[in-house]
């Protein structure tokens, strides 16, 4: 059984996906109750019995530690670009 190790800063995160060579990364897009409600980003890497995972929040229109732009639609359902 392998382990996880959270990962608390998106550079952090970024320098380990470059130093293990990721060949993929996994993400979850969690949204809360009411659905257009976006509430948080979760990227997995993957690496030989280890899984790092950083978690990113919803701040106004954008996700706190990365800075990705969150949009609105005409719904007013909250959402990020793949």
């Amino acid at each position: 059984m392998g382990k996880n190790v959270r990962v608390k800063t998106w550079e952090e995160f970024k320098g380990l996906a470059i130093d293990k060579k990721a060949k993929s990364i996994v993400y979850i897009i969690a949204q809360s109750i009411p659905a257009k409600n976006l509430t948080s980003l979760k990227l997995i890497l993957p690496v030989e019995g280890t899984q790092y995972i950083f978690t990113d929040s919803a701040e106004g229109n954008k996700l706190r530690k990365t800075g990705i732009p969150i949009y609105t639609d005409k719904k007013g359902n909250r959402f990020i670009e793949e």
